[in-house]
């Protein structure tokens, strides 16, 4: 007859039934968060469909500026920095980017495993030799993990400055689409004044054709005149849809929504001078400010391809439940060996420091673009600004008195109606160049606002 356990021996079996699924039973309690994580991100989601629901709902009220006759620039300035779709994207890629410092700086899940030997067919774990429960981590070479998160967080720097560099063009691109707008209601005004006078001097031609003091022809070419000033309007009308489309495009509106008039442009002036403008563009261009930060990042990426020679560990804690011996625990530390395969490690090195030469010369070149763009706008700034005081303080000025004289002169029979129509011609001709000047210095200030990277005011 076999020999009836010991009160010692049946207490250290139950212990030996129960331990095994009692540990795994809080494994599975310890994992539950994880498997609960998603509706997390649903909850966040809903929390974006929310934002967006607001944003549509302030977009409605905001849509009051343009109800109005008159269109005023700082309000379509701060329409489109709301509502610009590059200027959404670009911010929504620098909250993606804002996420990236806490996974990549993070360690890797911690991994459990279990062993069993010389399993039971009935899978009776408690029968089982040995049952083995092991829990384990990697562990990066120390500063890794820092230097993985420093590099995510030069690329939340770099995603910000492409925000700014977005912002800065919309706004160029805004001012120069408002003043083409400005350009065409001008042009529009010059058309339908200058085709009321081409109607008048028809109607002295006329009369005087009546009473024989002119020709036929200059009936015809009062006619001629008069439609050609008609076709102008008509094609410039026409030409009003085109640009009003531009504008509502960056602002993200439909193309044929309402626009009103834009306002005058403010006196062309340049105050800075280009040593305070170079100056403005080294500290504020978005562009170069990203290319510094991307220096920074690949100096991160550097130091970390270096720290690739050095190994990596990982950590192991077992417990041993055996049947019918002394129970256990035990632990392993393992390492890479990165001598083994140094040749990826020393081409990790060269592609790093290649590219953080390709960064400095990438800053080098974004600094010598960005001056050449602030020399050349501030150039054809100045060169506006002369033409429109040039226009407004001597040709308007001396076209007008041109053609007062020529009128009275072909009433009274001292000029013919070729030099009535021509004094007319060089008075629309000059209106419009002034109308054309004032407008490249208003898009030219916009280049130059975009160069040096912010707003120059005038005042």
């Amino acid at each position: 007859m076999s020999e009836a356990p010991s009160q010692e021996e049946s207490m250290h079996a139950t212990i030996h039934r129960t331990s095994v699924p009692l540990l795994l039973g809080l494994l599975l309690v310890s994992t539950s968060p994880v498997i609960t994580l998603p509706h997390a991100s649903f909850a966040d989601d809903r929390t974006m469909s929310e934002k967006l629901t607001d944003d549509t709902a302030r977009s409605g009220e905001e849509e009051g500026v343009f109800m109005s006759e008159t269109l005023p620039l700082d309000a379509v300035l701060t329409y489109a920095q709301a509502h610009n779709p590059t200027i959404r994207a670009a911010r929504a890629r620098v909250f993606a980017a804002q996420e990236r410092p806490a996974q990549v700086s993070a360690l890797d899940d911690p991994m459990f495993t279990y062993e069993g030997f010389n399993i039971p067919e009935n899978f009776d774990l408690t029968r089982t030799d040995n049952n083995i429960l092991k829990l384990s981590q990697k562990l990066p070479f120390p500063g890794k993990r820092r230097l993985r998160g420093e590099i995510a967080t030069h690329e939340v720097a770099i995603a910000s400055k492409d925000v700014r560099r977005a912002e800065v063009m919309t706004r160029a691109s805004v001012k120069q689409a408002y003043y083409d707008l400005w350009q065409v209601h001008q042009n529009l005004l010059v058309y339908a004044r200058e085709k009321e006078l081409a109607a008048q001097f028809a109607t002295i031609a006329e009369k005087k054709y009546a009473v024989g003091q002119a020709s036929q022809p200059d009936v015809l070419r009062a006619q001629v005149e008069l439609t050609r000033l008609i076709n102008r309007v008509t094609t410039q009308t026409l030409k009003l849809g085109e640009v009003r489309a531009m504008l509502n495009g960056l602002l993200s509106r439909s193309p044929e929504a309402r626009l009103g008039v834009p306002h005058d442009a403010p006196k062309p002036v340049v105050r800075r001078t280009l040593a305070e403008l170079t100056e403005l563009t080294l500290n504020n261009r978005p562009e170069i400010a990203a290319n510094a930060a991307a220096i920074a990042r690949d100096t991160a990426t550097l130091a970390l391809s270096r720290k690739a020679y050095f190994p990596d560990f990982e950590v192991y804690v077992e417990r041993f439940f055996n049947g019918g011996r002394k129970d256990g625990v035990g632990v392993i530390v393992s390492a890479t060996i990165p001598l083994a395969y140094r040749q990826k490690y020393d081409a990790g090195v060269a592609e790093a420091t290649a590219r953080l030469s390709a960064s400095k010369a990438d800053l080098r070149a974004a600094q010598d673009t960005a001056l050449a763009e602030v020399k050349g706008a501030l150039v054809r700034a100045q060169t506006a600004v002369e033409q429109v005081n040039l226009f407004a303080q001597t040709h308007i000025l001396q076209a007008e008195q041109a053609l007062e004289s020529s009128r009275i002169g072909y009433q009274t029979g001292q000029v013919d109606f070729l030099a009535l129509t021509d004094s007319l011609r060089v008075v629309e001709q000059v209106h419009l160049e002034h109308i054309t000047a004032a407008t490249d210095f208003e898009k030219a200030y916009a280049d130059l606002e975009r160069a040096v990277g912010q707003a120059l005011p005038r005042r």
